[in-house]
């Protein structure tokens, strides 16, 4: 009896967000270098994809993907933009070094984020 190989459609994906994401937390900062060595535990786990942060935000976002990128082996790595040419350039920008980059885009689709000028950061 001989035991059937999984196929690629069974396989799980692991993406994980906790170096952007993980900062929405009240009072979860991070350091440029507690990021650098979250990023290399990851990759050493075999994580599938880190979203490594927000490129546009700020520039020490950028400058933190750009190096995680730098310094990846394995995992692909992603930036998150808005749908707007500007992030998405500056986002590509920061993940071009990495083996593997993404470029992972979101559209806003809640009524506040989509309508209300005043809700949800101002990144322009």
């Amino acid at each position: 009896m001989t035991t059937p190989t999984p196929s690629e459609k069974d396989r799980v994906v692991i993406f994980d967000t906790t170096l952007r994401d993980g900062e929405q937390c009240p009072g979860a900062t991070m350091t440029f270098e507690e990021k650098l060595e979250i990023a290399e535990m990851l990759d050493d786990m075999g994580v599938d994809v880190i979203e490594a942060g927000f490129p546009i935000t700020s520039e020490g976002d950028f400058q933190a993907v750009s190096e995680i990128a730098r310094r990846s082996k394995n995992s692909v790595i992603a930036g998150l933009s808005r749908a707007h040419p500007k992030d998405i350039d500056r986002c590509a920008e920061a993940v071009k070094f990495a083996k593997r980059g993404r470029v992972h885009t979101v559209i806003a689709t809640s009524f506040c984020f989509a309508r209300l000028p005043k809700c949800g950061p101002r990144l322009r």
